[in-house]
């Protein structure tokens, strides 16, 4: 009996999809014998661009060696190259194919918003989708870039930033008042009408329609002075200095560019950095840095992934300047203007002011990758000893330590960071609220299981033949040889053992620097005092201490700032106010009886039995 074919493979693989294809638009899908996605296109016409993989000669290295891996395909047909595009760019982000250029770090970034559904609008950070209604100014590059401007624009014009709650509740100035960062209205310190102008002049500065505000300022100072009102023309003073001090923090402020994100790349042997300076209201409100995944990839086809990437989840500005030209110019304008239904710009300058404003932010991408570069090195070094210091096969790509924090058993939480050839992936950090209703108060080990199980269990659900670089090549527990030893049958029980474990124990005195380490089967040893390896490692197991501190420190805040209220069914924020309001306190609610309940305005008969009911069957 004969064997069945070999599957096909490389160029023959590719060309034996032509006879299924036409000339629609469409993306295309390359895989690999474990059916792993290694790379996602597009195409105006999919048989044209699929004939081109089946051609064995032409193509760079990259795209060879995706070829020679290559044992299926999967098509999608779209109506239009533009939706082809935008396609190809969700899938990328969804499956991270190894021969994409993939955009790592891809966090929203904060806005500024004025609120307006209060008669005396708020100002505030704002993170996420914009559900609440109100006026919102942004992206900033960063949430120091909004505390910054909003710290100046209180200064500037003075509008409130606590929230509804507390300003309904506030019977006198608060701290804001005092040193000059907010007009009152809580207390009637400004009237509606005034505080409203306000309001219109802050968002007139944050929509750069704010020419000559400072000249109206200062003529009002002065006839303020003419008046003897010398309170009133301080503080308009004080006003005209913090936006001249608005002004001068923001560095860079085009005359000519109002709207637009500038965006520059420099590669350099395989990495890349792409620099993004935000310029809105002719303001320049930040920058940030991206490393992409390149996959070897030249300029213009990284700068168009990640052109697709970055705006998938973002609106565009009415321009984009570009330190390079990109794949498909035309075509990336067209899917960014539909998307947000008005005309987008990619720009290419040669001179002028926004040829300045790319060639700054071409040398800050440049800078900022031989920073990376240089820690990338010394973060290689690290690895390579902490492999030859625990005897590992191979440098670790990824560590995860692990640590606990509670007090006496409660608001018990787990934390696990994780580190790896780009130093420490905070996107990656996790924590663990310990559920275990059996545990004994302070006992460690048995919430280093529950961790260690729930982290495992869900790898292995999420991705049992490890084809992900989620899995960890080395795991840092805080503790001893008893801790090393019973961390180590919970990974047998769950047939992980063969991932390396560490565990890293003080010495007698607690001192750093006199760490013990313990491996199963081999006896406790320490590092020497000044190894490089060791602050290392000391450094991780701090950080991990850190996080599981903060995180209990939260989770133990909001348990002390929880209402019993919050839990009665059926009272929510307007009977819990009502109800506040009547008796002054929850405790009050709780001692209530029925007749007393029945008398809160919003309460009726049902619901007063409910609240009674509630306390009373707690005892």
């Amino acid at each position: 009996m004969s064997e069945p074919p070999a599957p096909l493979r490389g160029h023959k693989c590719v060309q034996s999809y032509l006879k299924t294809l036409d000339n629609s638009p469409g993306v295309y899908r390359m895989l690999d014998a474990q059916q792993r996605v290694l790379y996602v296109g597009k195409a105006k016409a999919l048989i044209k661009r699929v004939s081109n993989y089946a051609n064995p000669n032409g193509h760079s290295a990259r795209i060879a060696r995706m070829i020679s891996e290559t044992t299926s395909m999967m098509f999608l047909t779209t109506k239009t190259e533009t939706e082809a595009l935008l396609l190809e760019q969700n899938l990328i982000k969804q499956l991270k194919p190894k021969f994409n250029v993939l955009l790592r770090d891809d966090k929203s970034f904060p806005n500024i918003l004025v609120t307006t559904t209060h008669g005396y609008p708020q100002l505030k950070k704002h993170r996420g989708a914009k559900r609440e209604k109100g006026s919102y100014y942004g992206p900033f590059a960063s949430v120091g870039a909004v505390n910054r401007t909003l710290n100046q624009l209180q200064r500037a014009f003075l509008l409130r930033t606590c929230s509804d709650s507390d300003f309904e509740t506030r019977s006198r100035p608060c701290l804001q008042y005092q040193i000059k960062r907010c007009a009152a209205p809580c207390v009637g310190k400004i009237s509606q009408d005034d505080y409203a102008k306000l309001v219109k002049d802050t968002q007139k500065y944050l929509s750069g329609r704010s020419t000559n505000m400072q000249e109206k300022l200062a003529k009002q100072m002065q006839e303020a002075s003419e008046e003897m009102a010398f309170e009133r023309a301080a503080a308009l003073r004080d006003r005209i200095r913090a936006l001249t001090q608005v002004q001068t923090a923001q560095g860079i402020n085009p005359q000519t560019v109002s709207e637009a994100d500038v965006i520059a790349l420099h590669l350099e042997h395989g990495q890349a950095c792409i620099q993004v300076f935000f310029i809105r209201a002719n303001q320049n409100w930040g920058n940030r840095d991206f490393y992409p995944k390149t996959a070897d990839a030249a300029e213009p086809e990284i700068l168009q992934a990640f052109l697709g990437q970055f705006y998938s989840d973002k609106e565009p500005p009415r321009q984009i300047i570009l330190s390079h030209d990109i794949e498909d110019r035309e075509l990336m304008e067209s899917a960014l203007g539909e998307k947000i239904d008005r005309k987008v710009e990619i720009l290419l300058p040669q001179r002028g002011e926004k040829y300045e404003l790319v060639t700054g932010a071409l040398r800050n991408a440049r800078e900022s990758l031989a920073r990376k570069m240089s820690e990338s090195a010394t973060q290689a070094k690290l690895l390579q000893g902490v492999a030859e210091a625990f005897n590992l096969d191979a440098p670790p790509k990824r560590i995860e330590v692990y640590d606990n924090s509670h007090i006496q058993g409660t608001n018990a939480v787990g934390g696990m960071i994780v580190a790896g050839a780009d130093g420490f992936l905070r996107n990656q950090y996790r924590k663990f609220n310990i559920k275990g209703e059996d545990l004994v108060p302070g006992d460690d080990f048995g919430m280093m299981k529950e961790v260690l199980m729930r982290r495992f269990k869900r790898l292995q659900k999420e991705d049992p033949e490890r084809k992900t670089d989620m899995w960890p090549d080395l795991l840092l527990i805080d503790g001893g040889a008893g801790q090393v030893s019973a961390v180590r049958q919970i990974m047998r029980e769950m047939n992980v053992e063969d991932i390396a474990m560490v565990g890293v124990a003080k010495g007698e005195d607690r001192d750093a620097g006199k760490e013990e380490f313990h491996r199963t089967g081999t006896r406790p040893f320490a590092l020497r005092h000044n190894d490089p390896v060791l602050y290392f490692i000391q450094r991780l197991r701090d950080e991990a201490h850190r996080f599981a501190i903060g995180t209990h420190r939260a989770k133990r805040a909001k348990s002390q700032m929880k209402n019993p209220l919050d839990e009665v069914e059926g009272v929510g924020p307007k009977r819990k106010k009502a109800l506040l309001l009547h008796f002054g306190s929850a405790k009050a609610v709780a001692r209530a009886n029925l007749a007393d309940l029945r008398n809160v305005d919003g309460v009726s008969d049902a619901m007063a039995q409910t609240i009674y009911d509630h306390f009373h069957e707690k005892g």
